[in-house]
């Protein structure tokens, strides 16, 4: 099994730093890709960066892009390692891939924080990803929901089924 992995940044890549009392943040390196490394995994992934960007800046360019990066992948399984504030309109748009197995996957916290939810959501989207039908699907805390059927609470920051 290869995984394909594309991260378009998102707190889950968030490194923060201080200068002079101002705090402030910038996209680091992809997470998911130590996260793996550490887990020591019994299956081969590759990991692209397609982008580093909160999801509040993505533009439509930059969701045609994820898209047309998923819709060529030779892989039938793709995570996507992206911000939580948007990652259902991205969702959206690659909903109209209908041959793959496509997971949104993002954290409330940095992965770099030693309380950060990245390992779990990244460990619940990797056992999910072979065994769901085709189609697009988040993961957060500890559930892969369907995107059409998600939405994020602003007050809990949680993803809840839509009723």
């Amino acid at each position: 099994m290869i995984i394909k992995i594309f991260t378009a940044g998102g707190t889950i890549d968030k490194d923060y730093a201080s200068k002079a009392g101002v705090y402030n943040f910038e996209i680091s390196e992809p997470a998911i890709k130590r996260i793996l490394n550490n887990a020591n995994p019994d299956f081969q992934f590759e990991v692209a960066s397609l982008f580093k960007k909160d999801s509040l800046d993505m533009t439509m360019e930059d969701r045609q892009v994820i898209y047309d990066a998923c819709r060529n992948e030779s892989t039938n399984k793709i995570i996507i390692t992206h911000g939580t504030d948007t990652m259902i309109e991205t969702a959206k748009k690659l909903n109209s891939i209908k041959n793959k197995v496509i997971i949104l996957v993002g954290s409330s916290r940095p992965a770099k924080f030693s309380d950060s939810d990245a390992p779990f959501n990244i460990g619940t989207a990797i056992g999910a990803i072979n065994i769901i039908n085709k189609g697009v699907y988040i993961s957060m805390n500890g559930k892969i929901q369907s995107w059409n059927n998600v939405r994020k609470n602003s007050e809990t920051g949680k993803f809840e089924e839509i009723k």
